[in-house]
């Protein structure tokens, strides 16, 4: 038994370093591709039309675009497990809003 816990532990310690690292990593591609002269990416534009009529998954992306888009993509669909643990530690590293937080959540995984 006491292995078994041993390497749970092991696996949760990997868990939290590779979480750790997301945004070393996620900064070191973007300086390598200003490096090489890759235009910096910047979020699509909406028409005011869209901006008026705004639904939560809207403001999800739009807290996505305001908060992770300077270092992440946006996301290709994920798992609501996978969506779960993105969105907490958004909600930690941006200071999100419990509002935002779930908004993010909807935009993740819709």
């Amino acid at each position: 038994m006491k292995r078994v816990a041993k390497i749970i532990t092991q696996i949760f310690n990997g868990c939290i370093i590779a979480l750790c690292m997301m945004p070393v990593a996620s900064a070191a591609i973007a300086q390598a591709s200003q490096a090489n002269g890759a235009p910096p990416q910047t979020p699509p534009a909406k028409d005011a039309h869209q901006k008026s009529g705004a639904t939560n998954s809207d403001r999800g992306e739009q807290v996505f675009h305001q908060n992770c888009y300077r270092c992440h993509q946006e996301p290709r669909g994920f798992s609501p497990s996978v969506s779960g643990t993105i969105a907490k530690h958004m909600r930690v590293r941006a200071s999100l809003s419990d509002e935002d937080y779930k908004a993010l959540l909807k935009f993740l995984n819709p």
